[in-house]
């Protein structure tokens, strides 16, 4: 029986990215022990009773490998020492190594699913960002003697170096789309890599409400990043040029960016069409999404896209970014989109057009096919069943 290792960040705050560790812990608790190294403890059994999925405390163990107050948002470099030296620890008594929070030093050849582009190496999180937002990319330049002084002493410590992990071809890497495949590669040169779409583990209820025909959804994170007031922007002009009464709901927590929610709020008081009904989860979330007709999602460097995949699930046609993650989620260039004007043309053209929406919504039903948790699960156990059960990487403090 061999024994697995999975390590994932866990931070303060959670959302559609904690579905991928908590699925395999769910998988994994079944064929043996199992340790679950986290960065934030206290989040990891809340967000499993949210998602609905159950916990074997007679073979699971949960470690919190960061130091006694650790925060996030300090990004220390005496927590990151602290959480290497735990995880390579850890590893030793493992047979199988799995980082379901991007890549991560285990001082031994391991699994790193990649879910999201700024992953630790701030030099490709720079090239990245200079293709798909230069004005970011231009930010994340500032401090780079710092950033490389701090290498330096990585180094030192013995932590390896995050291209150093990927270009190792003992060790294995899982892109989240095809998209962050693409630019990895093109960074890093080969590597091993197999991409890996994450969970989108909600599925509608059986007993939907009727649809409207005018309302525009979104839901997730409510933080700058999702450029939600691009989303507003969007739907106010595409209001304007149809004369329809569209409607947008925007579900999330407006207080993780205070001010960006206060901002939000007042752009809520001056326009009557937004609302903001608050986090939903479970049957709430459900028969929010069900009853939606549209969606606009305005991310454009997202690794993935999980809450388009949902919308599709949920029946709603999503209008989505040219590029990143998005795209591919919803793969039809009819509902892509490169400006908020565009954006509103083609919501527009959704609201209006009769034979194109429902154009839309069969081919969105077809690609919702491929994101059932039905689908996804046998995936899940496909790839999951390869790596504990098939040959392992060799371990070099074994060899």
């Amino acid at each position: 029986m061999r024994k697995v290792l999975l390590y994932y960040s866990f931070g303060f705050s959670f959302g559609g990215g904690e579905h991928l560790p908590l699925s395999f812990v769910e998988e994994l608790q079944k064929a043996g022990p199992l340790t679950v190294a986290l960065d934030f403890a206290p989040n990891f059994e809340r967000a499993a009773r949210l998602l609905g999925i159950p916990l074997d405390p007679e073979r699971l163990r949960v470690v919190q490998v960061t130091p006694p107050g650790y925060d996030p948002k300090r990004h220390r470099l005496l927590d990151s020492i602290y959480r290497s030296r735990q995880l390579k620890k850890l590893a030793r008594e493992a047979d199988v190594c799995i980082s379901a929070g991007n890549v991560m030093d285990f001082g031994r050849p391991g699994h790193h699913f990649i879910n999201m582009l700024a992953f630790g190496d701030d030099d490709f999180t720079a090239y990245a960002m200079g293709r798909l937002a230069p004005k970011a990319a231009g930010a994340g330049r500032k401090g780079a003697a710092k950033r490389a002084a701090e290498r330096a002493l990585r180094l030192l410590l013995g932590m390896r170096a995050k291209r150093a992990i990927i270009r190792d071809r003992r060790e294995r890497v899982y892109p989240n789309s095809a998209f962050v495949e693409g630019l990895m590669k093109a960074f890093y040169g080969p590597f091993a890599s197999e991409v890996f779409y994450p969970p989108t583990l909600f599925e509608p209820v059986p007993a939907a409400p009727s649809r409207d025909p005018l309302k525009v959804v979104y839901i997730g994170r409510i933080i700058p990043e999702k450029r939600i007031e691009d989303i507003v922007d969007a739907v106010g002009k595409a209001r304007d040029a149809t004369g329809r009464d569209l409607t947008l709901h925007v579900a999330g927590r407006l207080d993780q960016t205070p001010s960006y929610g206060r901002r939000l709020r007042e752009t809520a008081r001056r326009n009557s069409w937004l609302e903001f009904p608050g986090p939903l989860y479970g049957e709430d979330k459900s028969r929010f999404l069900t009853s939606g007709a549209f969606a606009v999602h305005a991310e454009r460097d997202e690794a993935f896209g999980i809450s388009v995949a949902e919308y599709l699930k949920a029946g709603i046609v999503p209008v989505v970014p040219d590029e990143g993650g998005a795209r591919e989620v919803a793969d039809d260039p009819d509902l892509s989109f490169g400006t908020p004007d565009e954006a509103a043309r083609i919501l527009a053209r959704l609201a209006t057009d009769d034979a194109f929406r429902e154009e839309k919504r069969r081919r969105c039903a077809a690609r919702a096919a491929f994101f059932s948790r039905d689908a996804y699960f046998a995936r899940q156990r496909t790839l999951l069943r390869k790596i504990t059960g098939g040959p392992q990487p060799p371990d070099p403090e074994r060899t």
